[in-house]
């Protein structure tokens, strides 16, 4: 019998700035507060609302964390990467 396998995860990519954002994050809860919203959204890339905007460029979608009190800005790639623009805290 074949093993039985769960959807695949969504693969993460951080554009520059979303890059810089993370070299400046310093305490342990930063860090776990951004891994908690990333497992989020890469097993469901569509978790996120979708930000108003125009159709010429890739849809932004909003994640917000309520509990570690953070948001992720990204969008997701043909391919279902998601390619994180920004991180926030709020």
């Amino acid at each position: 019998m074949a093993p039985q396998h769960g959807r695949r995860r969504a693969r993460i990519a951080f554009s520059d700035s979303a890059a810089k954002q993370l070299e400046n994050l310093t305490s342990e809860a930063q860090i776990h507060a951004l891994d908690r919203a990333l497992v989020v959204v890469s097993v469901d890339p569509d978790v996120g609302e979708p930000i108003p905007g125009t159709t010429a460029g890739p849809q932004l979608r909003e994640y917000a964390d309520e509990v570690e009190r953070v948001r992720l800005l990204y969008w997701v790639t043909a391919l279902r990467t998601v390619v994180v623009v920004a991180y926030l805290e709020v």
